[in-house]
């Protein structure tokens, strides 16, 4: 493996952090002081193609790679982890069901406007009592005619305030358990009846990312909008979970280099006992113990992105990501706050919201006990 970028690679990574700083670290506070994402800024990430960059160009995507889109994941959670995630959501999860698991039909009616910049996408599985727990589903979707009636609720659906098109996981079949009796749905949030989108869940973190429940009643999907063949909704959801780990992990590496370096920053002003903070050895040691350890994650995280890329089996890969910089990511910010003191603890700067954002890279996508599950399961101790 390869641990330089490419020039290709090197001059995204400058791009997307450009655009961070320029557009994204501005708004930030805001958007989450106001618990409301931007809709203007929402808008220039489609039109500069932030939706579509691991997917085909023949679909209208920028042709790119998951390498490249773990860059764009690190660079913008660095000022904004509520961006990260709204990307994220609709990039590996949603996108990536119908990219792996769909009709030619369905990539161009569906994918293309996801990826092309026209819609967003966001991802229905959890649910209030099955939450790790996928087997505890409750959401049901009952074949009538040419068509299939979902009844149901899903929980902490990210971006759903204002996505156009879900992917809505139901049992078909529940005389089976729900790895062979759930299917997948592709669905349109804003102009199928019967589908009701609550207010904002209140948060600890990731404010200003759009989180709600999603009501199915009586929703009529016609056949063609189910995703892949009926009962391998588990499947495809596991497949996406995969994708999405990698896309947090990369999301959680930014979180930790983004607090890291406000810790620096404030180091080289701070003087106590009449030298700068970061004079002080001891500060020195901790961070240095700090840069190596997101050095590491991210690492971790591009090995992973660059197995997915390459075709090969990266799930474990993954979860090891993951569970590795999740736990960075909120050792890092706890340092920062704390080398900040009182300041870090106060609003005015941004490590408080880092340290807000950090703990939901350990609970999404898989909690770090499931990762440990992942994990141990592929390391054939039995």
């Amino acid at each position: 493996m390869d641990f330089k970028l490419d020039k290709s690679h090197l001059l995204q990574q400058q791009l997307f952090r450009n655009f961070a700083e320029t557009e994204i670290k501005p708004l930030a506070k805001e958007m989450d002081e106001s618990e409301q994402y931007d809709l203007d800024l929402l808008a220039k990430m489609h039109k500069y193609g932030f939706f579509g960059i691991p997917y085909s160009k023949e679909y209208g995507g920028c042709g790119s790679d998951t390498l490249a889109y773990t860059l764009c994941m690190e660079e913008v959670s660095k000022v904004d982890a509520s961006t990260g995630i709204t990307i994220s959501v609709h990039t590996s999860l949603c996108c990536s069901c119908i990219n792996n698991f769909g009709t030619e039909e369905q990539k161009q009616k569906y994918l293309r406007p996801l990826i092309d910049g026209s819609k967003t996408g966001c991802f229905g599985l959890t649910e209030t009592n099955a939450g790790s727990d996928v087997q505890g589903a409750q959401t049901v979707a009952v074949k009538d005619g040419d068509e299939w009636v979902l009844n149901g609720s899903k929980i902490f659906t990210t971006n759903s305030g204002f996505a156009d098109t879900c992917v809505v996981f139901a049992l078909t079949d529940r005389t089976v358990p729900a790895a062979k009796g759930l299917t997948a749905f592709i669905v349109d949030l804003k102009e199928m009846p019967g589908i009701t989108v609550s207010e904002n869940i209140e948060r600890m973190g990731i404010r200003a990312a759009s989180n709600c429940i999603v009501t199915y009643e009586n929703v009529r999907v016609p056949a063609d909008r189910v995703l892949g063949p009926v009962g391998k909704g588990f499947k495809i959801a596991m497949g996406a979970l995969d994708c999405g780990r990698i896309g947090i992990a990369a999301q959680a590496v930014g979180i930790a280099q983004g607090a890291l370096n406000e810790a620096i920053k404030y180091g080289k002003e701070r003087k106590q006992f009449g030298k700068p903070i970061n004079s002080f050895q001891n500060t020195q040691f901790k961070m240095a113990e700090m840069q190596t350890k997101i050095d590491a994650a991210r690492l971790m995280t591009w090995r992973a992105a660059i197995a997915e890329d390459n075709h090969e089996a990266f799930g474990p890969l993954a979860a090891m990501a993951k569970l590795f910089a999740s736990d960075v990511a909120n050792e890092v910010t706890r340092f920062a706050v704390q080398a900040m003191g009182g300041y870090g603890y106060c609003r005015e700067y941004p490590v408080e919201r880092m340290m807000r954002d950090a703990k939901i890279t350990e609970i999404y996508e898989g909690t770090s006990e499931v990762m440990k599950m992942v994990i141990s399961g592929s390391m054939k101790l039995k």
